[in-house]
């Protein structure tokens, strides 16, 4: 292959680093109104009165807009597919707040001062209500988050606004209650993870105006432009065919901007005042009122017979919505039928339950789930490794999906059948990297130091079965370089890049012949969006059919122009020539005669959606070092090695397991959103809310070790989100290994792992 499988450099590598205006904020100068909310400081309220006139005389105000300014429409902010899991329980503004930062009231004025003087003048009668901030105690809890009438859920996800119930769902395959009988070996418990904020480094940031056809043009850092363009078709109640949504570079989003944050608040302001607004977050707003990882509370029973195989395993998952419902039935789902589908045993048993409180509503974050799924279960797994006092990579080996898996049915992964797996040369990979076998479990450095290992597995998936769509248009221009015109929204993962590189293959081209077209919702062909690890897999089959269809195309007008029969074509992507005749005519020439009299002008479009998710798999190994006198925990070496099929660029596809690795190190140590007695949160900056510096993370080394998926574009799977599953229960397990502690509730802070020392000394 000349392109797929190489390093080559990104698309945009030399406009990030030279400092080109790529950005939202870059390419949206020029005049427009400042956008900002009056937020709410109570976690439950009712608003009884709220009074705008002094507010609206302050000079360089265009509006303030409340509750009754607005349309009183229901729609979700969740960036999914339509009909949304998600229910439909927003307004733009509502009477009822339902937690601290909920939006009172919009203002718009020409600058930044103006603005924050209309906002300190506005009146404010609330009722104060009682809020309920534990989610534990939410379900069928008398505070009613979503008491209102006009609540309404799209699919059937269990929701039940009258007893605070998100969604809900109950899945048995065999019998759980029989097989843990037979097991002579049980572990059941319980565990905790926080909410964790994505922390990308450009806050969420949207322009809006009306161009010369009274259109509404909204420029938004997003994952997902299509799904924009229908919420505020919702929200604003205006036809989806005067909205039109362009996407410029992001400066990162992990899932945060698959949710539409800061999209609505100018696009109202634009749509009543008819000028052009901008709205950008402060690190402030898009910690408290952004849309960041759910909390959840895990409850594992596994059972194992005298070999340590496994043969049941039962899974609780409560989330934590929060005031909104934003991707909660679809994140409490991968929880369960990710983690437990990694694992063989002859039954399962998963419920859960997603349910509403007065803290800020969550949303998507890379692993989307699964994460939290991972977490609970491998640190099952480890413990009953301990139980049965057997190193838990052989436990691993000995119940886990491998190679020999090819062709089984997954059960609790919606029946899917497994195409690709080499997990377990992951496995085998990573040991040898970090010479486990030497290491494990512990090695006294002394001076109070321990080193440990730890390890996990985990998968995910490719897209979403039967429900992601993503498409390209390639066209040939004249002197015969192409444009390849994608929906896929590149996040800074490169997929403007991995799909050029597919495309030169496809075409026989040259990397730099393939100029890649962002998204705008006005040309570029409709894709889902950047999430669920779908644009290598599902956009990058968009774009193998679609060069399939314009070579052919490309074939048959050359052997037209060249006056010979298409049979007698060949295309070797430089020229068509007739072999027998010993004509040729080239590629430059074929696209320069296209855009002149009857000759044809050459294009190709084809959109692709798979029945079929395939899991990509990974291990992750890491090595700590443990002051056992202050509980400090060191990551040393963390080594990941992954399946993801056909690796299309190596250099990408390592920084981004590396990343993910960091935040999975971030969630684990430092990471926690923390509240107060009245819902306010109390980090809510990075002076409070932690997450690690190149200093904290050690050395992390990543490797592939290839399989080939019939399913993907040249083989591949997707890896965006994998990585970040492994690091919270591979630390977790050196952390016990290293102190005989079993932290189940993240973040692994020092405290817990000294009060645990002490409490098993006593």
């Amino acid at each position: 292959m000349k392109s797929v499988s190489k390093g080559v450099r990104k698309k945009d590598a030399m406009a990030l680093v030279t400092g080109k205006p790529v950005f939202t904020d870059d390419i949206t100068g020029g005049s427009c109104l400042v956008v900002r909310l009056l937020r709410s400081p109570h976690a439950h309220a009712i608003i009884e009165d709220i009074n705008t006139e002094k507010a609206k005389k302050v000079p360089g105000i265009e509006c303030v807009l409340t509750y009754e300014d607005v349309p009183n429409a229901r729609f979700t902010t969740a960036g999914q597919t339509y009909p949304e899991p998600s229910p439909y329980d927003r307004l733009i503004l509502d009477q009822r707040l339902r937690c601290v930062g909920d939006p009172v009231a919009i203002v718009a004025g020409s600058d930044e001062k103006s603005v924050d003087k209309a906002l300190g003048l506005i009146k404010v009668k609330y009722e104060v209500l009682e809020p309920v901030l534990d989610f534990r105690e939410a379900m069928d809890n008398k505070i009613l988050v979503h008491p209102e009438e006009d609540f309404k859920a799209l699919c059937e996800v269990g929701a039940d606004n009258k007893r605070n119930i998100c969604s809900c769902e109950t899945m048995e395959v065999g019998n759980v209650e029989e097989e843990f009988k037979n097991c002579t070996y049980v572990i059941e418990e319980t565990y905790s993870t926080r909410a964790n904020n994505q922390s990308m480094m450009e806050t969420f940031r949207t322009h809006t105006s009306i161009d010369t056809y009274g259109r509404l043009n909204v420029v938004s850092s997003t994952q997902v432009p299509f799904h924009v363009r229908r919420i505020l078709s919702n929200a604003l109640q205006i036809p989806k065919s005067k909205i039109r949504v362009i996407k410029p570079r992001i400066g990162g989003g992990f899932g945060a901007k698959q949710s539409i944050v800061s999209e609505i608040f100018p696009a109202i302001v634009t749509w009543k005042t008819g000028k052009p607004a901008k709205m950008i977050f402060s690190r402030k707003e898009s910690f408290t009122n952004g849309s960041p990882r759910h909390e959840a509370e895990i409850n594992i029973k596994l059972g194992a017979d005298e070999n340590g195989i496994i043969k049941a395993i039962q899974m609780y998952s409560l989330w934590n919505a929060g005031a909104y419902g934003d991707h909660g039935p679809t994140t409490v789902g991968l929880s369960g039928h990710k983690a437990m589908t990694i694992y063989n045993a002859k039954a399962y048993k998963f419920e859960n339950d997603v349910v509403y409180s007065n803290t800020m509503g969550a949303g998507a974050f890379r692993g989307y789930g699964a994460t939290q799924g991972f977490f609970a279960l491998e640190s099952a797994i480890n413990e009953l490794a301990a139980k049965l006092d057997m190193d838990p990579t052989v436990l691993r080996m000995n119940n886990m999906l491998t190679q020999e898996s090819v062709g089984k049915i997954m059960p609790t992964y919606y029946g899917e059948e497994l195409k690709s797996c080499s997990l377990d040369k992951c496995l085998e990979k990573a040991k040898e990297m970090i010479k486990w076998d030497e290491k494990y479990p512990a090695r006294d450095m002394g001076n109070n130091k321990v080193r440990s290992v730890g390890c996990a597995v985990a998968m995910q998936g490719s897209g979403i079965s039967s429900c992601d769509v993503g498409a390209a248009e390639i066209r040939l221009n004249d002197d015969g370089f192409y444009t390849l015109m994608i929906g896929a929204t590149d996040m800074g993962t490169g997929c403007d890049t991995i799909l050029a590189q597919m495309a030169v293959d496809c075409l026989d081209t040259d990397y730099d012949n393939i100029v890649v077209h962002g998204v705008d919702t006005d040309l570029s062909p409709y894709d889902t969006g950047s999430y669920a690890s779908s644009t290598t897999y599902i956009t990058g089959m968009a774009v193998v059919k679609t060069c399939e269809i314009l070579r052919s195309k490309i074939l048959a007008e050359g052997a037209r122009l060249l006056n010979c029969p298409v049979e007698d074509a060949e295309f070797d992507g430089k020229q068509v020539f007739d072999a027998k005749n010993n004509k040729s005519i080239s590629l430059a020439e074929i696209g320069n005669l296209s855009y002149i009299g009857t000759n044809k002008y050459l294009t190709a479009s084809e959109s692709h959606y798979s029945p079929t998710s395939p899991p990509p798999f990974m291990a992750g190994l890491v090595e700590i070092e443990v002051d056992k006198l202050t509980g400090k925990v060191d990551i040393i070496d963390y080594v990941g090695v992954i399946d993801c099929g056909t690796v299309i660029n190596p250099n990408l596809a390592r920084v981004q397991a590396e990343g993910g690795i960091v935040q999975g190190i971030g969630m684990t140590l430092y990471e926690d959103i923390k509240y107060d007695e009245k819902g306010r949160m109390l980090n809510d900056s990075f002076m409070q809310y932690k997450i690690p510096s190149r200093l904290d993370v050690g050395t992390i080394r990543i490797d592939f070790e290839s399989s080939y998926e019939p399913t993907g574009p040249f083989g591949a799977k997707s890896i965006g989100e994998l990585v970040i599953n492994t690091p919270a229960p591979a630390i977790a397990n050196a952390v016990y290994n290293a102190t005989k502690v079993n932290i189940r509730k993240l973040p692994i802070t020092s405290e817990k792992v000294v009060m645990g020392m002490i409490k098993n000394n006593k």
